[in-house]
């Protein structure tokens, strides 16, 4: 028995606890998800039908992402992700904005039609503003994390990668070089190829 872990391949939550995952060695075995059509032992061990879904062989199920990050490299961490600044109190406070109001405007920004209140000029400069705070981290460090990557990194970047692909043009030609060349190295990345295969 290894761990299951349903999944859905585009979902920027399901791309870090892949991520993890992947970074860590642990084997378990992943199931991907058709939204429109949910599994039913998914539903039944995690009736919020959301991704990613962790179920553990004794039973126990993990239903939010950071929580399966931390599961996988508190079991192997070899690259280091949780350490240094890499877990650190403001790294935490960071992922926290990233899945707050990041993500909130994010949302907004990629279907400005379901939410007419505002433009998606509007709803993209609000996202701007943690854009700033992470380019200004990278103005000093190679990473969020510092001179290597960590959880941190690796918790934002998917969210980042969703909001540079509403309107590639505007990313890249944005104020934010080193937000830019961060995104663009992890994108390269064999873990990132590894974990987005089909």
């Amino acid at each position: 028995m290894i761990p299951l872990l349903y999944t859905f391949r585009r979902c920027p939550y399901a791309i870090r606890a892949r991520l993890a995952i992947a970074v860590s060695g642990v084997p378990v075995q992943l199931h991907e998800v058709v939204l429109r059509d949910k599994p039913a032992a998914m539903l039944a061990c995690s009736p919020k039908g959301t991704v990613p879904v962790l179920q553990l062989p004794d039973g126990t199920v993990l239903e939010q992402s950071l929580d399966i990050m931390l599961w996988a490299l508190s079991l192997a961490d070899p690259e280091g992700w949780l350490q240094g600044e890499g877990w650190s109190v403001a790294a935490q406070e960071l992922i926290a904005q990233n899945d707050g109001s990041f993500k909130f405007y994010l949302d907004r920004y990629k279907y400005p039609e379901r939410y007419p209140e505002h433009s998606a000029v509007y709803y993209r400069e609000q996202g701007e503003l943690y854009l700033q705070q992470l380019e200004q981290r990278l103005q000093r460090q190679d990473w969020l994390a510092g001179d290597k990557p960590g959880l941190v990194d690796m918790a934002a970047f998917p969210f980042v990668r969703q909001f540079a692909h509403v309107d590639k043009t505007w990313f890249y030609q944005s104020p934010y070089p080193r937000l830019i060349a961060w995104l663009d190295n992890q994108l390269a990345s064999a873990l990132f190829a590894q974990v987005m295969q089909k």
